[in-house]
């Protein structure tokens, strides 16, 4: 059984930052990730390699060419630790673009109507090669032997001093690791259904996770590439709302330079979305586009759909009834009982400031380490 200060559960970006803080300040840990990827609900695909949604590679080797299927944007001007991280790390940012007209479809009998295009303020902000940029660049700065992927844990066992970590693959085969503190940087709800604690949590704790909506699991979201962002030439931003669907929500999501893109939220619920076929679910959109964008909306280069309420590892049962918005931050510890000063959540939404925003991955994770006792500090260095 391998020994060590730290384990960190989940390589989604508040997991890969918590260990690249804790390789900064020379402690030893293991992290350990359930997907055969890492970045977690951040995820890209990339219109020169043809990728599924559901099955993505994890791609290291810097690329401009990405579009995002989970989060898009970030806000320099009040996420300030998220955009210093961005600057340490030498990645380049460019504002979401939003210049020219909207297009609103109000109801199925009526024509879709163009009106005065609106601008965020502050701007969102987007990353070249998607947000997996971030995620790519910190997975670069640590060492790879640390890093596991495809290990599923079961359990958590606490023993006097140390927590037992129990991982399977999909083989099942188990592997045991034994740490003096555990990070979660997973959503609260899904550590709390798919871990076993024993001896259990406090219940009020478990309740509180239980109860807390992980963002983006009831969403899905479709991206369509073209050659080039024709929209623009006609003085559209790219930018609809629509009450018909199934996309409720459209944004330009065209790379800085070259290929256009738009993506789109589904208002389709969840469960009614399961029961339609990927290349259905596609057309409907495509037809959606064309109303919204022209002719030349019909025939893109490449179509995305990524459903996140069908993702095991990000979402539960509970999420596909869920509101989808960001929930407030429970508490991130237990403060009584055996795993007391031993178990630290750090997954974005334990951030008090920005609960499920790529800034609180950041920020919960930020405060997990620096909240770390000392003797696992000490022990670690």
């Amino acid at each position: 059984m391998q020994d060590v200060p730290i384990v960190i559960v989940g390589g989604g970006l508040s997991g890969l930052y918590a260990a690249f803080l804790l390789e900064q300040k020379g402690i030893d840990y293991i992290l350990i990730e359930a997907r055969d990827r890492l970045g977690g609900r951040i995820t890209v695909a990339k219109s020169s390699v043809d990728l599924s949604a559901s099955s993505q590679s994890v791609d290291h080797e810097k690329s401009n060419d990405g579009f995002d299927l989970g989060p898009s944007w970030f806000w320099p001007e009040y996420q300030s630790q998220l955009s210093d991280l961005i600057e340490a790390l030498d990645l380049t940012r460019f504002a979401q673009f939003e210049e020219g007209d909207m297009m609103v479809e109000r109801a199925a009998n009526e024509m879709p109507i163009r009106t005065q295009g609106y601008q965020s303020s502050p701007p969102s902000m987007r990353l070249v090669g998607g947000m997996t940029a971030l995620t790519d660049a910190l997975y670069a700065r640590l060492d790879a032997k640390r890093v596991i992927t495809g290990q599923i844990v079961k359990r958590l066992t606490k023993t006097g001093q140390h927590i037992e970590i129990e991982s399977e693959d999909s083989f099942r085969y188990a592997t045991t690791l034994r740490a003096q503190h555990v990070l979660l940087a997973l959503p609260p709800r899904l550590a709390v259904s798919n871990i076993v604690f024993e001896p259990a949590l406090p219940q009020d704790l478990a309740i509180e996770w239980q109860e807390t909506d992980t963002w983006m699991a009831p969403h899905a979201k479709y991206v369509a590439v073209y050659d080039s962002p024709f929209w623009r030439d006609n003085g559209l931003s790219g930018a609809a709302r629509s009450a018909i669907g199934p996309l409720t929500e459209i944004h330009d999501a065209s790379l800085i330079e070259g290929k256009g893109a738009v993506f789109g939220f589904f208002g389709v619920p969840a469960q009614v979305r399961q029961n339609v076929s990927e290349m259905a679910l596609k057309a409907h959109c495509r037809a959606q586009m064309v109303r919204l964008f022209g002719t030349q909306a019909n025939t893109p280069t490449a179509e995305y759909i990524k459903d996140w309420a069908q993702d095991p590892f990000t979402a539960m049962p509970a999420d596909a009834s869920g509101a989808g918005q960001h929930a407030v931050a429970p508490p991130s510890k237990p403060k009584t009982g055996e795993w007391q000063n031993c178990l630290t959540g750090c997954g974005s939404e334990w951030s008090e400031a920005f609960p499920g925003y790529v800034a609180g991955a950041i920020d919960a994770a930020n405060r997990a380490v620096q909240g770390l006792p000392n003797v696992v500090v000490q022990s670690g260095s």
